[in-house]
């Protein structure tokens, strides 16, 4: 039984990812009322299927749900919070439930079986804050632990405004849980006023709520908690807490708090939290982060540092940091390499000399990197760099790479009447095509392609 139950889950999770109503008591078709999508659900049946179904299966079906969370996996505490799979959630999708389902998902917060809790309020976060923000505003006063925990779940889905006080208020709960998940809705509602009771949990005792805390007021972009964050990237002995406040440092973009994250690329034993120091350093800049940064590039054994750093250098554009990035062409990540090709590209400097380094990655074993050492010698536009282009084009085999070194060539000014005629006259139409629109300027062809760096902005 538990297996046919499971089956019918996952049949849910892969129908609605397809549009099309499951476990339904009609056969009536998804139906499309300006714009907003309204599907069939058939809420009793799918939360009795729901209970005793296997964690995966339960996720695979919750994932399913929009509901406008904003793609983020970052809330503390979820009723299946032991399976690790990420969940990632589409815009919301209003699906209109009648007041019996709405009644049904209530009661499914306070069941004692997870998937039941965690598919119930997913789908209460499809509905509007009128209709479910009262309902979830009063389970905040539960002597239930894990009701209060989904409820502030539930209210950082649905946001009512009416709930910034009462979650401000559960700040100071007993439960782990619910602090963490009242500091995760808070930051989602960007509700000023949490502010200052949001720094004081900067020095909970719990891990999980200090860093759902730091998380929420670095979305908040408050300078006036540049300070108490600057403490925390220093101090906290937790490297996931030190390294959301080096995010949230940087997604505030803290000019005063670059001496700090020097300091934490430099010396913090764990990274993740140089990496994100490296990635704050470079949203936020600053030419004062260019040394720190070059020297994490030479000395960091951390790909992932390296390769940030590399990011960080690019996005500031300094000129200074040129030589810094040519010796990247030699580190031995290929994604330390290929970013530093996008990062001197990112210089764009239009006829500047094009680094040896960069004309070295023509060569490189990674697609990638010959793909962003292409590109970034097309922004350069060096005409000397025109016959290793020519070079490296005979011996491509990747369309993509090929199509940007005729770009490259072409915005290097190429002007030779045997490679224009060989290039115009290829068997290959993509390869006539791209030099067509390369010597015709077209707009469509820049700055085609762009390969963007690696580093991700949120922790």
């Amino acid at each position: 039984m538990q297996r046919i139950l499971g089956l019918a889950l996952a049949s849910f999770a892969f129908s609605s990812l397809s549009g099309v109503p499951a476990i339904a008591t009609t056969n009536r078709a998804s139906e499309f009322d300006q714009g907003i999508q309204r599907t069939s659900i058939d809420v009793a049946a799918l939360l009795t299927a729901a209970r005793g179904a296997p964690p995966v299966i339960c996720a695979l079906a919750a994932r399913s749900v929009g509901n406008g969370w904003g793609g983020w996996d970052d809330v503390p505490y979820t009723p299946l919070a032991a399976v690790t799979t990420p969940l990632r959630y589409s815009d919301r999708d209003w699906r209109t439930f009648s007041n019996e389902d709405v009644q049904r998902l209530l009661g499914g917060l306070s069941s004692d079986d997870a998937c039941v809790r965690e598919l119930s309020v997913r789908l209460i976060g499809t509905q509007k804050a009128e209709v479910v923000g009262g309902e979830l505003i009063s389970r905040l006063g539960s002597a239930d632990n894990s009701l209060r925990s989904v409820a502030a779940l539930g209210l950082g889905i649905v946001q009512p405004p009416a709930a910034v006080d009462p979650l401000i208020r559960t700040l100071r709960d007993a439960a782990v849980e619910v602090r963490a998940n009242s500091a995760w809705a808070l930051g989602r509602m960007e509700a000023g006023r949490a502010l200052n009771p949001l720094v004081g949990l900067f020095s909970d005792d719990a891990e999980k709520v200090r860093e759902a805390a730091v998380a929420a007021v670095g979305r908040m972009e408050s300078t006036s908690t540049v300070p108490a964050l600057i403490r925390v990237v220093r101090q906290d002995n937790s490297p996931n807490v030190r390294r959301v406040a080096a995010w949230a440092l940087g997604h505030i973009e803290a000019r005063e708090a670059v001496p700090a994250l020097i300091e934490v690329l430099g010396r913090d034993s764990d990274a993740r939290v140089r990496e994100m120091a490296a990635w704050a350093m470079g949203n936020i800049e600053d030419s004062r982060s260019v040394a720190a940064l070059g020297n994490a590039i030479r000395s960091d054994s951390e790909d992932r540092v390296r390769e940030t750093a590399v990011w960080a250098l690019g996005n500031i554009g300094d000129r200074s940091s040129i030589s810094i990035l040519d010796a990247a062409t030699s580190d031995r990540s290929p994604n330390v390499r290929g970013t530093a090709a996008w990062a001197l590209g990112q210089l764009d400097d239009e006829g500047a000399r094009a680094p040896a380094g960069l004309l070295r990655l023509l060569s490189d074993e990674n697609s990638d990197t010959r793909l962003k050492a292409a590109w970034a010698l097309g922004q350069l536009g060096d005409r000397n760099a025109i016959p290793a282009i020519r070079d490296a084009l005979k011996a491509e085999q990747t369309d993509r790479v090929r199509k940007a070194l005729i770009r490259a060539l072409m915005k290097s000014g190429e002007s030779s009447e045997a490679t224009l005629t060989e290039l115009l006259s290829s068997s290959d139409p993509q390869v006539r095509e791209a030099a067509v629109r390369g010597l015709a300027g077209a707009r469509s062809f820049d700055p085609w392609p762009w390969p963007w760096p690696r580093p991700r902005p949120f922790p």
